[in-house]
Formats: structure tokens, sequence, C-alpha cells
């Protein structure tokens, strides 16, 4: 995930209260569990010495913020009273996250907040369309409705010249039709930066329209038959992207001078001088390193952080400090179901 929208944790201060929780509203008793759901997390932050006023913050955050659509989790983070990340999540956590820490609790995002994928949706005839276009979190932006010429659109059947005469009609108005379409759905992709484009519906419009694409919205576009199918591919999409960055990292790292390392010293090394351009994570577990007054200054040991000129060490959950040094730097947050060692893995910006 990109960490624009987490760089106020960088100039904020700790302590850090971090809940993560399915807000789901699809029930008629939606409002209550959330009420419930709420309440346990307040009394579980209480517990780890949370402080009050960023307790505050988050229960107005989540009594004050209208009901989502559907099935939805959300991410806040709060220190000094105020609410630092208001994350809405793609796929909720099984189970509630509440942890108050030094250090800002990022990790959960890199999985349950990763960005969904920008699509455009047509359900079409060789008629009309209507063109659906969504957000990374599966919203609906915008929806055209584009109404073809409906006459000629079938070849008159029979016998005599009328049948002959009328075909050269009818797919000339099959074409157009297909073009008007395909204008729109360019212009809609377009306009929403889209990653994909289904195109839905019966064979003959959808297959008119594909062939009407630019090339590059065809490298993009899927027909399907039916709509249902949207959620499974568009998790099918996000499942590729993350498959590439591993073996876009594996490959870098089977080089003798590829840019990528694995393992808390390699990592933390990168950290410190700037040089990550995307972060790895998988289960770092408890491990801890040590921290100096800078978010970039890491090392596995007191002893290797003092070494390399910090005046202050202290000892931090890994799985909290590196993330953190990750967003000081720029450097993307990837979450991977992969054995990395010591948890950690980074793509580096040059050798």
């Amino acid at each position: 995930m990109q960490t624009t929208t987490l760089r106020p944790l960088v100039d904020a201060s700790g302590p850090f209260t971090a809940v993560y929780f399915e807000d789901s509203h699809e029930t008629e008793d939606a409002a209550k569990q959330l009420e419930l759901k709420w309440r346990d997390l307040r009394e579980r932050l209480a517990a780890q010495d949370a402080p009050e006023n960023s307790l505050d913050a988050l229960e107005s955050a989540v009594r004050g913020s209208p009901p989502p659509v559907g099935r939805s989790g959300r991410a806040l983070l709060a220190a000094g009273g105020k609410v630092v990340v208001d994350e809405q999540l793609d796929e909720p956590p099984a189970e509630p996250l509440a942890r108050v820490s030094e250090l800002p609790y990022v990790l959960p995002l890199t999985r349950y907040a990763e960005p969904g994928i920008k699509h455009v949706v047509a359900t079409l005839d060789q008629v009309n369309a209507t063109v659906v276009a969504y957000d990374e979190h599966g919203e609906a932006v915008s929806a055209d409705d584009v109404e073809g010429r409906d006459h000629p659109v079938h070849q008159a059947r029979g016998g005599g010249p009328a049948p002959h005469d009328m075909q050269p009609r009818v797919e000339e108005t099959v074409r157009q039709n297909a073009r008007e379409i395909a204008e729109d759905i360019t212009k809609v992709a377009d306009r929403v930066g889209a990653e994909m484009v289904l195109l839905a519906g019966e064979i003959q419009g959808r297959r008119a329209v594909h062939e009407e694409l630019p090339k590059r919205i065809q490298e993009i576009a899927r027909e399907v038959t039916h709509t249902d199918v949207v959620e499974e591919l568009v998790t099918a999409t996000k499942q590729r992207r993350r498959d590439s960055v591993l073996e876009r990292f594996r490959a870098e790292l089977g080089r003798e001078t590829g840019l990528a390392v694995e393992g808390l010293e390699a990592v933390t090394t990168a950290l410190i001088e700037g040089n990550v351009e995307t972060l790895l994570i998988g289960d770092p577990g408890d491990r801890t390193v040590f921290r100096g007054a800078e978010p970039t200054q890491l090392a596995v040991s007191e002893a290797e952080l003092r070494a390399f000129g910090a005046t202050e060490a202290h000892e931090h959950r890994a799985d909290e400090a590196i993330p953190f040094a990750a967003i000081a730097v720029d450097a993307q947050l990837v979450a991977v179901d992969s054995d990395l060692t010591e948890g950690f893995g980074a793509l580096l910006r040059h050798a």
C-alpha cells in the first residue's frame, strides 16, 4: 500500500492507540452490534493504559461516522487526543484488534487496507449499456446510460431481396452502437484510472464492444456473462499484484547484485540509508529492534545502533518500528503470505 495517507503519523507523538474492527452494516441490529464492539474495544484499550483523550477521540469517530454500505472494516489510530489515521478496510479482520504502543501499529493496514481495484462494469446488449465506475473500495462513483439505435439491429428473415438489403444496415447499426458504448466506457475508464474493465451481457453485444475499444482498454477488459463474478475477479487481481511484488523480490534476491535484501539486519540498514522502495512484511512475531531518536535509526542491537551514531537507544517491537521507519522514507508496504527471514524483506531503490 502507498503510505502517503500515513505520513501524519511521523509528526505525531505517542503513545498511539490503534483499533481494527469490522463495522459491516448488513443486518437490522448492526448499529447495536457496533456499539457493543466499541465498548469491548474501549475496555481493552483502557486496560493497556490508553490516554483518555485518545479514547474519546476514537469514540467520536466510531459513533459520528455514517454507517457503511454492506460488508466493511475500519482502522483508527489516535495520538494526543486526535484521530490521526481513519481508513476503510476492504477486508475486515476476523477478530477486532486493539493496541496501545509508543510507535503506531500499522501492520494490519498492509493486509486489510490494501487498496482494491478501480474498475468499470458495463452491462450491455447490442443497443444499450449501463456503465458504472467503482473506486478502490468498491463504491460506485459514477454511472452512465448509453442508448443506441434499436432499429435495425436484427436481420430480417424470409426470402426475397429484403434480407440482403437489410443486412448492411443491421451490421452498421450494431457497429455504431458498439462504437458509442466503447467510447463511453473508454471515457469513464480513463477518468477514474480503471485497472480493470468488465463487459457483461449477451455475447454478441459484448464482443462487438470489445472490438471497438482502444488497445489499451482491451488489455484490461474481460468479457463475463454475469456481474456476480466481479468480487472474485477483483480479489484475484489483488492477489496477482501481491504475487508480482514477491516474484520481483525473489528474482532480485537471487541476483548477485540484486536490489533486494532480507532479514532484520539488512532491512534496518537499508532503512537507515533511506534505500527502501517497498517493504515486504511476513510474520515478524515478537521480534524486537533498537531505535534511536529518528524513525529510521534502527538496528538489531544497541551496540550496532550506537555505532551508527545514535545518541539514544530504545527497544521496540519490530512489527511497529520497521513499518514506521518505512513510512518515514515513503516506502510502500506489502503484506505477503510467504516465509521471509525474520519476517521482513525489502526491495531497494539503488544498489
